[in-house]
């Protein structure tokens, strides 16, 4: 199997597996206890998920949780990170074809033979195969991550009433406004005129 790329025995336990590290606390380490005990798989099944989870990338040569692991359990960053744990997991699938993730099925046991180098009907194939088909629902790839949303989202919100108020009024903060007058002045010698217009001005317009 460590020539292989990785699969399960049993390919639903990894959904099973992943939501329930979801739900979980971070563990200091994936040890077989967290497995049997937090995450609740026990046996052959339990056993396999360590070895399973280091290949994909979420687990440290040591046990510890990997940075995927922590990003992997934030809703904003699951799909991501997920994302990065397939491309880990599967590179040698990815050296033959980038796009890999979006091959038809006949086109993906195609290249698991072709890297294997084992039998179309091999149990291993299958295992393979359907182990990806399970994982794929849990990541991002397209670029449509929850993060990605909500700052588009963020991107596309109008501006709040109150600062559209604030700007409409001159009473937002840290909002300096300047107005400029333009006065046509009549032709006329009566200083009294001139008199009463700045008056005017400054009853009307200049006050605070």
């Amino acid at each position: 199997m460590a020539d292989n790329p990785p699969y399960l025995a049993s390919p639903g336990t990894a959904p099973k597996a992943l939501e329930k590290i979801k739900a979980a606390a971070t563990p200091e380490r994936f040890t077989a206890d967290f497995v049997n005990t937090i995450l609740g798989f026990k046996g052959g099944t339990g056993a396999a998920l360590s070895p399973f989870f280091k290949r994909m990338g979420f687990v440290a040569s040591d046990g510890t949780p990997t940075d995927i692991y922590k990003r992997f359990r934030n809703p904003s960053s699951s799909k991501q990170a997920a994302n990065e744990a397939f491309k880990i997991g599967y590179r040698a699938l990815y050296d033959r074809n980038e796009y890999i993730h979006k091959a038809s099925d006949e086109d993906l046991k195609g290249v698991i033979v072709e890297v294997t180098g084992r039998e179309a009907d091999s149990p291993v194939v299958n295992l393979i195969f359907a182990t990806m088909k399970v994982l794929k629902p849990f990541c991002d790839f397209d670029g449509t991550s929850a993060a990605a949303t909500q700052a588009a989202k963020k991107v596309e919100e109008p501006v709040p009433s109150e600062m559209r108020d604030a700007v409409k009024n001159g009473n937002g903060v840290g909002l300096n406004l300047a107005y400029s007058i333009n006065l046509h002045l009549p032709a006329s010698d009566d200083i009294k005129v001139f008199d009463a217009i700045f008056k005017s001005l400054k009853e009307n317009l200049l006050r605070d």
